[in-house]
């Protein structure tokens, strides 16, 4: 249990793509959620969460899709 909150904040910290800025940790914690539920499987890196969790847009929760959208822009 202990390993697999250490290996989920480790991706979530860096979930990036090529033109993305490092999340906060307000944004992480707003798409935790989501990405235990649907990425975990996922290797963080060279934008494969943010892929992953834009996969599963229609059923993020609210303040994940907004930062999911705004890594778009």
């Amino acid at each position: 249990m202990r390993t697999a909150l250490l290996v989920t904040a480790i991706a979530l910290a860096t979930l990036t793509s090529a033109a993305a800025q490092d999340f906060t940790a307000a944004q992480r914690e707003a798409c935790k959620g989501d990405y235990d539920k649907f990425c975990k499987g996922t290797i963080p890196g060279g934008g494969r969460v943010i892929a992953c969790l834009n996969k599963q847009r229609d059923q993020l929760s609210s303040a994940c899709k907004q930062i999911i959208d705004a890594q778009k822009k």
